[in-house]
């Protein structure tokens, strides 16, 4: 009786082992997991995604090697995602270990480069067991639907490059100076000073602005001075008759040049040019120097001031042969306006004698124009006529880019750099090629050289865009109003900043409604999504079929959309 019922022991055991070791696996069932996100998702220029197994007890076997191979499947073609291995308990391997009795959780990580076709796309999961010696493939099973990938709309094809600007200015204005000056305690002025190279260059400028119709003579001033030493009240009396004798002589050279238009002839004086003297002092070696600028600094009254200073026996005297003299003076200042080629003047020279035109001038010309081949051919003959200049190439490169001939728009980045590496122009401009081009360590680098730089802060938000970080991305674009900061803002699910940014846009194309349609859809507007895919399509015929694909709008009957 013993022995039939060990035997029986043994013959049950042995099922047992069976039917947790032997017997082949069942297949998965969909139930059986969750992917998160679902739909998938872009982020930056990948498809990543998190699916999690719970596993049934009594499912996996305890001999058996599972792996799992997510596949992605979409128009015709498939990609595939790293594969995960699982394992049961009586497996010797490093593998996840799922319990027969129990079963168990475990995740498979999915990541695919994103192409646009994968918008419409199943993600599945393919089997493959090992037990024993058997291998076997169970049904793959479907754990996801589609991928959104508004993400990806983020374009660096789309940034404006940055301009190196003019430095053309309509009216520059120009300082004419010169000084007479005057002995100690004297307010005549000797028939030497006025002829002095000084006095002589200033009048002749005078006479030459007169004479030229692009200059403008705006005004006239007279600024006398006397010396700190001596009383105030002296002082006070000598500098105003300075003032009153230096105008008398400039009215009556004024009437003899016959300069009659020169704006505003005015004339002040001061009785101790405290000011000036600390500045001669300062620039001086004079020996006590120090001291001397101490005492200004400690005493404010002037006679209280230069009576210290006299004190200091041993430099007085210097100071009143080297510094003081300087301070007797008036000082004639011409204001004179010179006027620049009109826009009209500007573009008739472009077209008619360009070489006629200088650097800035020929630069400016080409923000006169909104027709990108005229931008274009300014550009192209600035670099010509000014190869040195840096400006030219960046330009140039700056309209080929907006014109999506990005090769040529690289080379003239590459010149414009190598012309003035310093150019942060230049530099942001090469790593907006760097960013097209995928290659993100170099864009990095190149935007970090172009730090500070206005334009920047778009071309930085579409880098963090590629690099999957969309609130990085919303804080670098700051205030920017383009599309691809609404890109970032509806990632991020800041609706009301997307719509103010999307309302801003002063010159919207199919993107910029393409992105409102998204915005209505997820704020449940189906007004706002018709009838802006409406103008998108009216724009861009060629994104019907984007827009059928894309599971932004999967809730909206769209037919009348699409099939008008």
């Amino acid at each position: 009786m013993k022995r039939n019922l060990s035997y029986a022991l043994l013959v049950a055991g042995g099922m047992l082992v069976l039917t947790g070791c032997n017997k082949k696996m069942n297949q998965f069932q969909a139930d059986y997991f969750t992917t998160n996100p679902n739909p998938l998702e872009v982020v930056g220029t990948n498809v990543p995604a998190t699916v999690t197994a719970n596993v049934p007890a009594k499912f996996f076997k305890k001999n058996a090697e599972v792996t799992v191979t997510p596949v992605l499947v979409y128009g015709g073609q498939s990609t595939s995602s790293a594969a995960s291995n699982f394992q049961g308990e009586k497996v010797r391997g490093n593998a996840p270990v799922v319990s027969y009795s129990n079963g168990g959780v475990f995740t498979i990580p999915v990541n695919f480069v994103y192409q646009p076709a994968m918008q419409k796309s199943e993600l599945y999961l393919d089997f493959s067991v090992k037990q024993g010696k058997k291998q076997y493939v169970l049904p793959r099973v479907k754990v996801a639907n589609g991928v959104i990938a508004t993400a990806a709309l983020a374009d660096a094809g789309s940034v404006n490059p940055a301009i190196a600007p003019d430095k053309f200015q309509r009216i520059i204005n120009e300082k004419y100076t010169a000084d007479i000056r005057f002995l100690i305690n004297m307010a005549n002025i000797r028939p030497g000073q006025l002829t002095t190279d000084e006095m002589n260059s200033f009048n002749s400028d005078l006479l030459a602005a007169n004479a030229d119709t692009a200059r403008v003579i705006e005004g006239l001033n007279i600024s006398s001075y006397a010396s700190p030493d001596g009383p105030y009240d002296f002082n006070t009396r000598l500098a105003e008759h300075r003032e009153k004798n230096t105008k008398a002589y400039l009215e009556k050279k004024l009437q003899k040049d016959e300069i009659t238009e020169f704006g505003e002839l005015t004339a002040q004086f001061t009785p101790e040019d405290w000011e000036g003297f600390q500045k001669l002092v300062q620039a001086s070696n004079i020996q006590d120097k120090e001291l001397i600028l101490s005492i200004l600094n400690m005493y404010k009254d002037p006679e209280q001031r230069m009576a210290e200073i006299q004190n200091l026996s041993n430099v007085f005297e210097t100071l009143a042969t080297e510094i003081l003299p300087e301070l007797r003076y008036s000082r004639l200042t011409a204001s004179v306006n010179v006027i620049g080629k009109s826009d009209e003047q500007i573009n008739s020279f472009f077209d008619n004698d360009p070489a006629a035109l200088s650097i800035d001038e020929i630069l400016y010309a080409a923000t006169l124009t909104d027709v990108p081949a005229r931008k274009s051919a300014i550009y192209q003959k600035a670099s010509q006529l000014y190869p040195n200049d840096y400006r030219t190439f960046n330009n140039l490169g700056m309209t080929q880019y907006a014109e999506g001939n990005y090769a040529a728009a690289q080379a003239n980045f590459a010149k414009a750099a190598q012309l003035n590496p310093q150019s942060a122009e230049a530099q942001m401009n090469l790593g907006l090629i760097s960013l097209l081009n995928g290659d993100y360590t170099a864009a990095n680098r190149a935007f970090g050289s172009a730090a500070g730089l206005p334009e920047l802060n778009e071309a930085l938000g579409v880098y963090y865009m590629k690099q999957g970080d969309a609130a990085a991305a919303a804080k670098a674009f700051g205030n920017t109003k383009s599309n691809n900061a609404a890109v970032a803002q509806l990632v991020i699910k800041d609706y009301a900043a997307a719509r103010n940014t999307l309302a801003s846009i002063t010159t919207p194309d199919a993107t910029t409604y393409y992105l409102t349609a998204i915005l209505g859809a997820r704020t449940n507007n189906s007004q706002l999504v018709t009838s802006n895919l409406r103008q998108a399509i009216k724009l861009n015929p060629e994104l019907v079929k984007t827009i059928a694909n894309d599971l932004e709008f999967s809730k909206f009957n769209l037919d009348g959309v699409l099939n008008n």
